[in-house]
């Protein structure tokens, strides 16, 4: 059996009706429908929310989180987990402010470096877990670590200073209109549209829904998971490269609050848990929402302390519906 038909369906070939009522189905259409809905919220308890400034705020304050959970993303659709993730952002955070590097040409080499140091960390993540066959979240835990140590020893506490052109550039926008973080955000989702449709794209799949059944196919499971963890570790550290751009500043546990949102946001955007279900763009989209709750919240007059409590409620209520639709939409096709 080739890896093509390791899939059950081409999803080039389904009716457009059939292919509407998966993406209703699926949690990205879900959480899309959540945004426009607390956008309109915001917008009327903050009369500047449809302002340029304020869609370059939000655009800005997501990148980092959106970049991170779509890193994530790769890990748990094969069905495992990476919280190097936390790690890898606070080392290459540390790394832009304590070695600036200005101008377009220092922008390029710094975000080169950011991607190095993210494909090196996950180059080990996939030797520990897909060659070594250790649990992902006992060897990740450990990189992780490894991480935050050495972000302590470029940085031993929060300061030093972020290249003018990375803060000030990259978290403009083009033309006056278009987010610069915008559009990085787009062409992730762009080299994530292409890769799922190659063999380790259809593969990846395949892997997290059944193991066995893709070796049987001919998969390379090994080949898959240790590509996934490479492919994960790069977008960490593009979101280390974008979070530096956005607080001008390093901080050695910089990447500590994004553990938990990032796999808020993949959980949030539909990806299952338990791998082989859901999709990069859905997590972006759940790393968005989770930001522009925080931004209704504050527009509605609810303490900070709170934020952590609506943005659980959230997510475990687009969980469930989630899983409502997608079981009432089995039932109808099984009847």
């Amino acid at each position: 059996m080739s890896m093509q038909q390791a899939l059950p369906y081409r999803r080039h070939t389904l009716p457009l009706a059939v292919r509407l009522r998966r993406l209703a189905a699926s949690g990205a259409g879900i959480i899309a429908a959540l945004y426009v809905i607390l956008y309109l919220l915001y917008a009327v308890w903050d009369p500047t929310a449809l302002t340029a400034d304020t869609v370059l705020s939000l655009t800005n304050n997501a990148a980092p989180l959106a970049i991170s959970a779509a890193g994530e993303t790769f890990v748990v659709l094969s069905r495992g987990f990476d919280l190097s993730v936390a790690g890898v952002i606070s080392l290459t955070n540390v790394v832009m402010a304590a070695y600036p590097l200005d101008g377009p040409a220092g922008a390029v080499e710094s975000l080169l470096i950011c991607l190095a140091i993210g494909a090196a960390v996950g180059m080990v993540n996939g030797y520990l877990v897909a060659i070594l066959r250790l649990q992902s979240i006992a060897a990740t835990l450990a990189t992780m670590i490894i991480c935050q140590g050495l972000a302590l020893v470029v940085l031993d506490a929060p300061g030093g200073t972020v290249a003018d052109f990375v803060s000030y550039e990259l978290t403009d926008t083009l033309m006056g209109v278009i987010p610069i973080s915008g559009l990085i955000i787009a062409a992730v989702v762009v080299l994530w549209l292409v890769f799922r449709r190659t063999d380790t794209g259809i593969a990846l799949y395949t892997v997290g829904a059944d193991e066995t059944a893709a070796q049987l196919s001919g998969i390379s499971v090994v080949r898959t998971r240790f590509v996934a963890f490479v492919a994960a570790g790069m977008l960490y550290g593009l979101a280390g490269f974008m979070l530096s751009a956005q607080t001008a500043t390093g901080d050695p546990n910089g990447g500590s609050s994004f553990l938990m949102l990032t796999f808020a946001a993949v959980a949030l955007g539909g990806t299952s848990l338990s791998g082989g279900r859901g999709g990069l763009v859905g997590s972006v989209i759940g790393a968005a929402t989770l930001m522009l709750l925080q931004k209704v919240l504050f527009a509605g007059g609810v303490s900070s302390f709170y934020t952590g409590i609506f943005q659980g409620a959230v997510l475990v209520a687009a969980v469930v519906f989630g899983g409502l639709v997608t079981h009432l939409i089995d039932r109808r096709g099984a009847a």
